[in-house]
């Protein structure tokens, strides 16, 4: 990248501070020396589970998500809303309390910046293996308490996606990375702790 590719914030204010997520305006020097107005969201970040059993089928969970008005197909997921907490360890809380499922076997699969035009999120997708049933006090809120778990077969989410039914884009990316993992017998996996330098600090 050229030196004419730097972009500089001249100034930057947050007109709203939520409870995880916050908007954040920047004035930023263009690479033609010109002052543009950006607006975006502040996100901590998030962590996605391709949660995989023995017999191929994935776990998926189904919630209620306002701003798109409905409920929704997805992979179990979170925010990275712990200080100081690993990737690797909030996604295993998230799978253990959306699912009560605990795994084995956790390998990275996909990163994402979710939508990098109006948001700093980045999504670490993980590979969960080699699943067993686990007793949680965690105690559900909010649209949780709602939520459904099932599985099915890895094609069949493949399936849905390709018909539509399954948009969640994190979910998306997951369940077609893990086709190709599967396919290639898992070779390109990294291990769950490989870097991650997009990940957001919080």
């Amino acid at each position: 990248m050229g030196e004419q590719d730097t972009y500089d914030v001249v100034a930057s204010e947050t007109p709203y501070q939520g409870r995880f997520i916050s908007l954040v305006v920047d004035d930023v020097r263009m690479s033609d020396g010109s002052v543009a107005r950006r607006e975006y969201i502040k996100h901590p970040g998030a962590v996605v589970i391709v949660a995989l059993d023995d017999e191929g089928h994935v776990v998926l969970v189904n919630q209620y998500r306002h701003p798109v008005r409905a409920r929704v197909d997805e992979l179990p997921a979170g925010l990275l809303d712990v200080p100081g907490e690993s990737a690797l360890d909030a996604a295993k809380r998230e799978l253990e309390e959306e699912t009560r499922l605990a795994a084995d076997e956790w390998n990275v699969l996909v990163d994402l910046h979710s939508s990098p035009g109006c948001s700093s999120e980045a999504a670490r997708v993980f590979l969960a293996r080699g699943l067993t049933a686990i007793e949680t006090d965690f105690e559900p809120e909010a649209e949780e308490l709602t939520l459904t778990v099932t599985r099915e077969p890895l094609a069949e989410a493949v399936r849905r996606v390709l018909a539509g039914s399954v948009t969640n884009s994190a979910a998306v990316a997951g369940i077609l990375a893990a086709v190709h993992g599967r396919a290639t017998g898992w070779r390109d996996l990294r291990p769950a702790d490989a870097p991650w330098p997009a990940r957001p600090r919080i």
